[in-house]
């Protein structure tokens, strides 16, 4: 099965040099295949900021933005090459151990592994910039409610503002005294270059402000928004890291009762691997062990703001 293995990622490898496929070429192909066509529909709810979210595209994107905000945007690609490689090296391991069932499973599930990892490295940098996040908007509400005047307000924090938010802010300062005197166009643009609801809240309302002065003190509100995500976000981290164990847990317990069964009952065991019934069993237990991880996932990650 290794000498099997190790010929079948060898002809990979070949026909990927002999086509002359690097990993940014088949990144691209893959975007291309998976981009949404958008309707007259679709188009109209973009310009009135109601964009409609395409599921996968959607977090491909979204990743895609956060390495090039970390300075890693060429590993996207090498993660879609690396995914889609993995996802070969599934399909063929099923044909190897004889196992047609588990085919999307393992398929899907080997695709998936480097998009989990991205995903994991990510997060510690999502976590550190909603924790600055949260300090940078006091700072310059503060200031903003004192100076009446945004651009001033960012600037005087600058120094104080830490990285990934700084470049942001620094961006805003130039955008609005370099570019253009037009603040409100500014601060859409500022809108925009962080993904969290409530920043998106505290532009737009810093925007009617200039408008109506008067609404400045409702800034306040929405800052305070960000300390009560965190609270809560820390006070379920225990109980929701519970139900991630536990889950685990009895995945272990599915899998466990393989090599139990090879102990107890080896008939049982060759009736479960070898027969096309106990074949059948091994892909549905596979796919409902993937469909769950995944729900489990989704339904365990941090809550986040949604106005």
């Amino acid at each position: 099965m290794i000498c099997s293995i190790i010929a079948s990622a060898l002809i990979i490898i070949a026909i990927a040099l002999l086509m002359g496929l690097t990993p940014e070429q088949v990144t691209d192909d893959l975007i291309r295949l998976i981009t949404p066509k958008d309707s007259l529909r679709d188009e109209a709810r973009a310009i009135r900021g109601n964009k409609k979210k395409h599921g996968i595209y959607a977090s491909l994107m979204k990743m895609k933005a956060a390495l090039a905000a970390t300075g890693k945007s060429k590993q996207f690609s090498l993660v879609c090459f690396l995914s889609l490689a993995l996802f070969a090296a599934g399909a063929i391991l099923s044909v190897l151990i004889e196992n047609l069932f588990l085919m999307p499973v393992l398929s899907a599930a080997f695709a998936l592994l480097p998009f989990f990892y991205i995903a994991n490295t990510l997060s510690y940098y999502e976590k550190r910039t909603k924790e600055e996040l949260e300090t940078t908007l006091s700072i310059v509400t503060t200031s903003y409610i004192r100076s009446d005047d945004i651009v001033s307000a960012v600037r005087e924090n600058l120094s104080y503002i830490k990285p990934p938010l700084r470049e942001v802010f620094c961006a805003f300062e130039g955008d609005a005294t370099a570019v253009s005197s037009n603040i409100k166009r500014a601060l859409f643009n500022l809108r925009e270059k962080v993904d969290d609801e409530i920043f998106r809240e505290w532009c737009d309302t810093v925007i009617q402000c200039q408008d109506d002065r008067t609404l400045k003190d409702t800034l306040l509100s929405v800052v305070a928004k960000l300390t009560d995500v965190r609270i809560v976000n820390s006070e379920l981290k225990t109980m929701l890291a519970s139900v991630r164990n536990e889950y685990w847990m009895m995945v272990a317990l599915v899998g466990g009762n393989i090599p139990l069964l090879y102990l107890l009952n080896k008939d049982w065991f060759n009736t479960l691997m070898f027969s096309t019934p106990g074949k059948a069993v091994l892909g549905i237990c596979g796919a409902v062990i993937l469909i769950t991880a995944l729900f489990m996932l989704k339904f365990t990650k941090p809550i986040q703001y949604k106005r």
